[in-house]
């Protein structure tokens, strides 16, 4: 295997150094338990988490009792606290992550009584509800982290929320004790849920039950493409908290024909029933302009494939308010940076006719309706530079790496997990050679292809493509609300 010269020097700054401490200190994962790690922590250290639960207890379906303890160093727990200690329930997360013996948790937190209990861990926010994310089939443990990160800098709610609009997870690198007993690197994180995004709280209504008001979905399964890709749906009961290949997030404690309703009118506007000039004007009555757009370019970035609605949420706010339409946030990004859901490379580079069977892009982009094509492209062209530019995301991953060596959590990860299920090499940073030679061709493959679109200048107008007010007057931006004139067409942009 050969190395870049680069690499060769991070080995010997920060791997080699490593080794012989842990060797030294006996933190090697066969020999180290939470109380010895916890003791021995420096400032290279990651935090540590230690479940004590009876394993055998725990599945995906039901939550067991258990504690959790987690030791931090740097004092960011809970009130500057180095060490925090929590009842609380904890279950298997995850469909495929479950067939592997390396399992994702999650984690609730319980008061004294029993009842829920929100807590402020390392500055995320504070919550009851958290995750452990098991990174088992990725074989640079921190894709779906790296992906998070990207599109929280590059994507945010179109309406406030009390988490600056961010419409994605948080989260940061650990290692978890099972018992005691060393299990490995995982990534603790919060989730996507009803408070994250804003979205109304259901509440009693007069004279009794339930006024339902935010609703929340997740795209669970392949097993009809027309459902998940919002063309079809099948006639199914909605008094369950599944519904064709979707479940319900929130409210699931009221499933009923009135929160699963708002998703069939979605699939119901975007399906064949809708003609296409009915869809052209009335899709910005359906989705956020600016949100499609980020998840559009975004996913085709970085080639995310098992999403597209699965391993996605689409949420509307307030079914009884005068704007419903849907927010789409992505969940699970493992299939990305040139990798399979199974763990394998995939060399596949994304291609601008990616979503041509999904909608509502199956109509958007081919026939550029409101100018979505046009847009895309203007978008891909400011973000290549900045957030998406090759330099930008490998300092990123870089950065992971260097602090995943210098705490000696990749040598013990290697010696727990190397093999099951995927291979580990000696170094991450060996690893992301692979994954940055890959988004490189990837990067430049889409480049060319937008390029093709006819308009790569994100604040100039082309001659071919300039963008008039009502009022004559060449638009500086399309982004921002109003009516423009486009190649001699009005296009409506509600936000």
């Amino acid at each position: 295997m050969k190395m870049s010269f680069r690499t060769v020097l991070l080995l010997i700054a920060v791997v080699l150094p490593s080794i012989a401490a842990s060797k030294a200190t006996g933190t090697m994962a066969g020999t180290a338990t939470f109380r010895q790690m916890k003791e021995r922590m420096d400032g290279n250290s990651l935090p540590l988490v230690n479940l004590t639960v009876e394993l055998g207890a725990v599945s995906r379906e039901r939550f067991v009792h258990g504690e959790i303890e987690i030791a931090d160093y740097h004092g960011r727990l809970d009130g500057a606290k180095n060490y925090v200690k929590f009842s609380c329930l904890i279950r298997y997360r995850g469909r495929t992550a479950a067939g592997f013996e390396k399992k994702a948790f999650g984690v609730k937190l319980l008061d004294e009584n029993g009842g829920d209990l929100d807590a402020d861990l390392f500055g995320i926010r504070k919550e009851n509800s958290w995750v452990l994310d098991a990174l088992a089939i990725d074989r640079c443990r921190m894709r779906n982290r790296v992906c998070f990160d990207l599109w929280n800098e590059l994507s945010r709610t179109p309406y406030d929320t009390n988490y600056e609009g961010r419409n994605g997870t948080r989260g940061l690198f650990v290692e978890v004790f099972i018992n005691g007993t060393y299990q490995g690197l995982y990534c603790f994180s919060d989730k996507i849920d009803r408070k994250l995004l804003g979205l109304k709280k259901a509440r009693l209504a007069d004279g009794g039950g339930v006024a339902v008001r935010g609703v929340l979905y997740k795209g669970v399964n392949w097993n009809d493409h027309d459902d998940i890709y919002l063309l079809s749906y099948k006639d199914a009961p909605t008094d369950g908290t599944a519904w064709n290949s979707w479940e319900l997030k929130y409210p699931e404690d009221y499933p009923s024909a009135e929160t699963w309703q708002p998703l069939k009118d979605l699939i119901d506007f975007c399906s064949a029933k809708t003609g296409d000039d009915d869809f052209g004007g009335h899709w910005q009555d359906h989705f956020h302009m600016q949100n499609l757009l980020d998840y559009f370019v975004f996913t085709l970035a970085l080639n995310v494939g098992d999403n597209a609605y699965k391993n996605t949420y689409l949420s509307l706010r307030d079914i009884g308010g005068d704007d419903r339409r849907f927010l789409i946030t992505p969940w699970d990004m493992d299939q990305s940076f040139g990798s399979h859901w199974s763990g394998r490379y995939d060399e596949t580079t994304a291609t601008l006719s990616k979503y041509d069977g999904v909608a509502p892009f199956n109509r958007l982009f081919p026939n550029n309706i409101d100018g979505f094509r046009d847009e895309a492209a203007r978008l891909w062209s400011q973000l290549n530079d900045n957030v998406l530019a090759p330099a930008h995301i490998f300092s990123l991953m870089e950065s992971y790496a260097r602090q995943l060596v210098a705490s000696g959590a990749w040598q013990r990860e290697r010696e727990r997990w190397d093999g099951n299920p995927v291979t580990l090499k000696e170094s991450p940073l060996d690893e992301l050679e692979y994954v940055k030679d890959w988004y490189q061709r990837n990067y430049d493959a889409l480049d060319a292809q937008f390029e093709s679109v006819g308009i790569d200048d994100a604040t100039v107008p082309q001659p071919s493509a300039t963008v008039f007010t009502l009022g004559g007057q060449v638009a500086t931006s399309t982004f921002r609300p109003g009516i423009y004139i486009l190649n001699g067409r009005k296009r409506v942009v509600k936000e």
